[in-house]
């Protein structure tokens, strides 16, 4: 290259006027987010939210959460559907900071790409921007990073940061979890957003692009790809409903992620107390199934790697289950009672 020669941005791979056109595409979808709370708009160095509310707080507490959809996007990617994974970045950050007995309050989303492309982010926020409006919270900012040469031209990554306010004094902790509270399963709607590299292993590799987007009978009539794309369902509403409806009845909350029930229902506990869990007691999806006769995990391993069918556990006063239930299925959400709180040493223990 000559010392007079001129190579530009453009020239290097990042496109500046695309990236125009990407945030001229999302501001609609990010404005139906917007909570009264929201000051200002995007595009400036920080995204402004008043914390007024929490004057009314006898001693407020921000609950801060943050994770990403994992790779789950390569089936995203397979499926050429871009518009579901925002809702799984929400769920995983919203559910997590739900587990102290949060309200959500905002979500900042980054987004990496190989190549940028205005349509396509639009469908990727698009997606965040229907998991901010079903937790309620406001989607106030966020970043879009062009990596040429690093990534992949049609490849991306997604990261998401969550901010939620509780008041100490009604925040879920395992210290008020009680001998004999009762375990309240609310049923997932399928992997949502962990096990994915198992998943795929046993489910995708080695079958055909046309096998992949068949209909199956075992999968309700869904192909693999369709059953494995379901966006996590998020919980904030039906839960923040019981919360408001029922105060004290739900002791502690476990979001069942990575590690299945096995290693998140005992974040929930206190040292003293086991959770029994009743196996055959709720229903199991059939993705999840399939995942699991295709990956011929035991039981016992199952129950570690994927939910299982059970993405939240409410630990709840036992003379409370009942008004609990209720409010959950006013708020559409399915449940099941899959177990109670025992004395013990802070573990899960299944029975048949």
């Amino acid at each position: 290259m000559s010392q007079n020669e001129q190579v530009t941005y453009a020239d290097a791979g990042v496109d500046i006027v695309e990236g125009a056109r990407a945030v001229d595409a999302i501001k609609d979808a990010v404005h139906s987010t917007y909570r009264p709370e929201v000051v200002g708009d995007i595009g400036g160095f920080g995204g402004l939210f008043s914390i007024a509310a929490a004057k009314d707080m006898e001693d407020p507490l921000l609950v801060s959460g943050t994770d990403g959809v994992g790779t789950k996007l390569k089936v995203a990617q397979m499926l050429g559907e871009h518009g579901t994974v925002g809702i799984d970045l929400v769920a995983m950050c919203a559910n997590d900071i739900l587990a102290t007995g949060a309200e959500p309050l905002f979500f900042l989303d980054y987004v990496a790409v190989g190549k940028l492309d205005a349509e396509a982010m639009a469908s990727i926020v698009g997606g965040i921007a229907e998991g901010c409006r079903q937790a309620g919270c406001a989607l106030i900012g966020g970043e879009m990073a062009e990596h040429p040469g690093v990534m992949d031209p049609d490849d991306y990554d997604l990261s998401g940061f969550c901010v939620g306010v509780v008041d100490r004094a009604s925040m879920l902790d395992p210290e008020n979890v009680q001998e004999g509270d009762v375990l309240i399963g609310l049923a997932s709607n399928g992997l949502h957003s962990n096990g994915y590299s198992l998943a795929r292993k046993v489910c995708v590799e080695g079958r055909s692009a046309e096998e992949l987007r068949e209909p199956r009978a075992d999968l309700n009539g869904e192909s693999i790809l369709q059953a494995l794309l379901r966006p996590t369902y998020i919980y904030v509403k039906p839960v923040q409903a019981v919360l408001a409806e029922v105060p004290g009845a739900v002791h502690a909350l476990a979001h069942i992620t990575g590690g299945g029930i096995t290693e998140n229902l005992d974040r929930a506990l206190p040292k003293t107390l086991d959770a029994e869990v009743r196996l055959g007691s709720w229903d199991v999806p059939a993705v999840v199934r399939f995942a699991c006769d295709q990956a011929g995990l035991s039981e016992e391993e199952a129950l570690k790697t994927f939910n299982m069918g059970i993405g939240l556990v409410l630990i709840t006063a036992s003379e409370q289950v009942e008004r609990v239930e209720r409010v959950l299925a006013d708020a559409g959400q399915t449940t099941f009672r899959i177990g109670t709180v025992t004395p013990g040493s802070g573990v899960v223990r299944y029975t048949a």
